[in-house]
């Protein structure tokens, strides 16, 4: 996982290095920077695969790419497609770029990973995202030049005009716009939960081995949940035990639950405990990599900044368990559903959403770190699988939410695991209720009221409680509104 940050424009390469400047957390391990006739590449680089041989940007002829991800079946393509090529690194990096040169476009629908990558052929740009946006990327113009970077922060060192690159999309500067991804159910031949559970396993599991891909050490982030202990389990195979970190307030639940999982599975565990002061020592930072005030998403991210802070400390990628609330249904809001049909369109819609939801959580704060995180619920596959089941599978009044996934690993977790109350990570970590009672002091009603008409009328934002204009207003100081507004998400479930 990198920053990459660039311009295709006959533009000063001055900008583009200004840019990675601010980008340097996501690259610890190197940055480079190409100029070419049409346009300038840049990246930092955390070496994830090729420690040695993968600097970038790289080259292949006239074509030069930057590229922040890692894709898991690049080794399989490269065997495949690339068999006359002569390949200069074992990194997945220029399996990309060569598979651009024979393809085209099209070559992203090949890629198996997380994604962001630009790629200057010539006098031609490429840019491309995961399908569901996983890797961060915004865009935006200036002077008639396109720039594009990783953060906001760094694109707005050359754009007030900042938008997010569409999840699932690609560009290209002469054939323009194109979506190649788009959020379906898989088409089953699965008539009973049993068999259902059989399937999750065996796809769950292979997405999961395919994310322990690495040249470096790997971790996993347990809170003891029910979805990162399904994690953890499946990672934990090998020889070597694995290292597991865990965070939360004094007396917070997860911690306890953490625990009993790490010794379940013997990983190196690692735990930290901080308080309210510590919250509020990092929120100013928090919010800087956040790039938004959503408030269920800075309630999570102040335990995933002392999670990230931590593992750094010991591995560079870590394996998290995003995603199964949105595709097994594991929120609460989502039990009051009572039609199906209405059910599976929430999940789809909640799963689409997670660009600038919960994923820019993950990667913000990972990468605040130097750290990478890696998805395995949002493998492609098994988001097809988990929302191709039926919906009614998964919301009783007189089952536990995720019971899909607490059916199919029953036989494989301790049973306070496997029925263990869905918590959000803020909940769960003890910071949620902290936070909120700390910031109705320090706004009144009439700031309140009057914040909130200005933001429906320059934004259409319904501004939702005091704790969000508190952390508007701390991001305020390091970002403009025009920055952040148009591409922020909003959580559904608080």
């Amino acid at each position: 996982m990198c920053g990459i940050a660039g311009v295709y424009g006959e533009q000063s390469p001055d900008q583009v290095n200004r840019m990675l400047t601010k980008l340097a957390h996501r690259g610890p391990d190197g940055q480079g920077l190409k100029n070419l006739p049409k346009g300038t590449l840049g990246h930092t680089r955390l070496a994830i695969l090729d420690v040695d041989g993968g600097h970038q940007p790289m080259e292949a002829g006239e074509s030069w790419i930057t590229f922040n991800g890692e894709i898991y079946n690049y080794r399989q393509l490269a065997a495949k497609h690339l068999q006359g090529v002569s390949l200069k690194t074992t990194s997945d990096t220029e399996v990309i770029l060569h598979l651009y040169k024979k393809f085209g476009p099209t070559c992203v629908e090949l890629l198996d990973g997380m994604f962001a990558f630009a790629i200057l052929d010539g006098n031609e740009l490429f840019i491309a995202r995961d399908p569901l946006g996983i890797k961060s990327l915004y865009c935006g113009r200036h002077n008639g030049a396109l720039y594009f970077a990783s953060e906001i922060k760094a694109l707005a060192e050359a754009t007030d005009h900042i938008r997010e690159f569409p999840a699932g999309h690609w560009y290209h500067s002469r054939q323009g716009w194109q979506a190649y991804y788009q959020i379906a159910p898989a088409h089953l031949e699965i008539e009973t939960q049993a068999s259902a559970a059989e399937a999750i396993r065996e796809v769950l599991g292979g997405a999961v081995q395919k994310r322990l891909l690495a040249d470096v050490p790997v971790g996993i982030s347990l809170s003891g949940g029910l979805d990162s202990s399904i994690v953890a389990l499946l990672a934990n195979q090998g020889d070597e035990p694995l290292h597991s970190f865990a965070v939360g307030m004094p007396g917070s639940p997860d911690l306890a639950a953490a625990a009993q999982m790490a010794s379940e599975l013997n990983t190196i565990h690692h735990q930290r405990i901080y308080s309210n002061a510590d919250m509020l020592r990092v929120l100013p930072e928090v919010l800087y990599h956040l790039e938004s005030f959503d408030p269920a998403l800075v309630r999570s991210a102040i335990p995933n900044y002392f999670l990230a802070e931590m593992a750094a400390e010991h591995v560079k990628v870590i394996l998290t368990g995003e995603g199964a609330d949105e595709i097994y249904a594991g929120y609460d809001y989502l039990r009051d559903y009572q039609n199906p049909d209405l059910l599976q369109q929430e999940m789809v819609d909640i799963t689409a959403a997670l660009h600038n939801t919960n994923l820019q959580r993950a990667d913000r704060i990972a990468m605040a770190h130097g750290l990478e995180a890696r998805v395995p619920f949002l493998d492609v596959e098994s988001v097809a699988l988990g929302l191709g089941l039926p919906a009614e599978w998964k919301v009783h009044e007189d089952k536990q939410a995720k019971f899909l996934l607490r059916q199919a690993f029953e036989d494989d977790l301790p049973n306070e695991i496997v029925n263990r109350r869905k918590q959000k990570f803020s909940q769960g970590a003890g910071s949620s209720e902290a936070l909120v009672n700390l910031f109705e002091q320090h706004i009144s009603d009439e700031v309140f009221e009057a914040e909130r008409g200005h933001l429906l009328h320059e934004w259409n934002y319904a501004l939702p409680n005091k704790e969000a204009l508190y952390y508007l207003r701390l991001l305020r100081e390091e970002f403009k509104e025009e920055w952040i507004f148009p591409s922020m998400g909003s959580s559904r479930s608080l």
